[in-house]
């Protein structure tokens, strides 16, 4: 497909679909602003070239409620402020007002529209809503790889209207990184997988079963597998209804060759929060009313040996609670191993990044995805609806 340097944008009106629903605390200050500032080299080049630039994106799930505390407003501060040049803001996404304020750009100029999700037609893909959104462009950009999971009008409904349609160089990049570590992957490829349901992981389980050389699961949906071979996880979380296709999985991965390393002990408690009484214990000696909050040490120095020669790391998901300081040591020891590899490293998942962050190591990973849908789907070998409709 073409991308953003094959088109003349001088003088058109560019519609770039950008991902700017970032987390926000209390007071509405931007806790991350990771995805802003991922967004930064589209929106200068289509400035550069003396695009007109109108942003969209959403912002939580207002399903069709206008909430203030849901608006775009305090982001397109924000980014002006990042881009040390001014970025209007239009208080809707459509209709007469957003109209006229698309028409009264000048080439270079930044326009952010307000919140997609205040109208609810947008996640419902409707036909007029999407070609609303196309008549205020020339030229449609998806920069939202953690959006392109969606079937969203703003997503695919638009593209479909619009003659002049690339990814930015966000959503490129992601790809780029993404084919270079599963389609054509130097070997060892090892997939290190946490977090807390094997539900909403199988799917990827089971495609990167057929790519991997190696998979280290961790976290809670550890506890499915670990029970589906028959060793007591004492009070911790349990999928019971998966313990069939958890043990379906490792006998796959037995017959094609592929280690799977799962937990030897764990940091136990007797309560899920931050003060609670702790210890570190083997598979075997799990207290019947105890849950494991994290991997152990033995775990750690295991997991490590599985990541020494790996020459392409894919993460998605921590490895226990890593939020509570107590239950941290687990996954910052895995995020300082992955990053003083020299393996090409790729973090996906909102979860997987705050925990490198935690670590610091965010400049030692070779990418961080913005999307965790989005790159769990491909993890799991599905299309991309947003790639899709750019083709």
């Amino acid at each position: 497909m073409k991308n953003l340097r094959d088109i003349a944008l001088k003088g058109k009106r560019v519609l770039v679909r950008v991902d700017f629903n970032v987390p926000m605390d209390d007071a509405g200050a931007i806790t991350d602003d990771n995805r802003i500032v991922a967004a930064i080299p589209t929106i200068d080049y289509i400035v550069a070239q003396g695009g007109k630039v109108i942003l969209c994106s959403h912002m939580g799930r207002p399903k069709g409620q206008r909430l203030e505390k849901l608006s775009l407003k305090l982001v397109a501060d924000y980014l002006a402020k990042l881009l040390s040049k001014p970025v209007a803001f239009v208080s809707d996404c459509v209709g007469a007002e957003v109209e006229a304020k698309v028409a009264a750009l000048t080439d270079g100029a930044i326009l952010l529209l307000e919140n997609l999700r205040f109208h609810k037609e947008e996640t419902d893909n409707d036909p007029a809503f999407s070609a609303q959104l196309a008549k205020l462009c020339d030229i449609y950009v998806n920069d939202a790889f953690a959006a392109s999971h969606r079937a969203h009008a703003s997503v695919v409904g638009v593209a479909a209207l619009t003659a002049e349609r690339v990814p930015g160089f966000l959503l490129q990049k992601e790809i780029d990184y993404f084919n270079q570590s599963m389609t054509n992957p130097a070997r060892p490829l090892v997939a290190l997988l946490g977090g807390a349901k094997v539900s909403s992981k199988l799917g990827a389980l089971q495609n990167m079963l057929e790519k991997v050389d190696r998979m280290i699961i961790g976290g809670a949906m550890a506890n499915t597998f670990l029970k589906s071979a028959g060793v007591e996880v004492g009070a911790s979380k349990v999928e019971d209804d998966l313990r069939d296709a958890a043990r379906d999985l490792l006998a796959k991965a037995a017959a094609k060759g592929v280690a799977v390393f799962l937990p030897v002990d764990f940091v136990a408690a007797s309560a899920f929060a931050p003060d609670a009484v702790t210890k570190i214990v083997t598979t075997k000696d799990m207290p019947k009313d105890w849950m494991a909050l994290d991997i152990g040490p033995a775990s750690v120095l295991l997991f490590k040996e599985a990541l020494q020669d790996a020459k392409t790391i894919v993460w998605n998901g921590p490895m226990g609670a890593f939020e509570m300081d107590a239950f941290a040591r687990g996954t910052m020891a895995l995020c300082q191993a992955v990053a003083a590899s020299h393996a090409l490293s790729i973090t996906g998942g909102g979860d997987s990044n705050a925990a490198v962050k935690k670590a610091g190591e965010e400049k030692n990973i070779s990418y961080m995805s913005t999307g965790g849908g989005a790159f769990l789907e491909l993890m799991e070998g599905k299309t991309l609806p947003g790639l899709t409709a750019l083709d």
